[in-house]
């Protein structure tokens, strides 16, 4: 496994991304949208092996005290190999001095626990399609 890690979007074959969003179990979009969204955050982190996609991740920040991660996709085939956490600790190092926000995928709360993040109290969220959101475990 040799790893390539690029913080833009050059270069990307955005068909992929809702491919790996997929795979994941995660919402995904037309490629286009993800294209937009990413070519619109403050950083971004994609990891390659080879020539291969294998991962991504992106964080919207105000570039001085606010961030919130989002996308954050490895390929069940390179999960556990610590590559999650290098794009995180990436996507965090790119915006010194900023908060983090983020809302995990059910199950995957441990993983972001270790890397720091702690569970809030007062989380909200105000979702376009609340119905399928509470259905998949992210609100009550």
């Amino acid at each position: 496994m040799e790893l390539r890690f690029q913080q833009d979007c050059s270069g990307i074959d955005w068909e992929i991304v809702p491919q790996i969003l997929k795979t994941v179990g995660m919402a995904f979009h037309d490629a286009n949208i993800h294209r937009r969204t990413f070519s619109a955050s403050a950083s971004v982190v994609f990891v390659f092996d080879d020539q291969q996609l294998i991962g991504f991740g992106r964080a919207i920040s105000d570039g001085i005290i606010q961030a919130a991660v989002y996308d954050v996709a490895v390929l069940p085939s390179y999960q556990g190999h610590g590559i999650g956490k290098m794009m995180i600790e990436k996507l965090v190092a790119s915006l010194p001095g900023c908060n983090f926000i983020l809302y995990a995928s059910p199950g995957k709360e441990a993983f972001y626990e270790k890397l720091r993040f702690r569970r809030m109290k007062t989380g909200m969220a105000l979702f376009v399609k609340s119905e399928t959101m509470t259905s998949r475990g992210f609100t009550e």
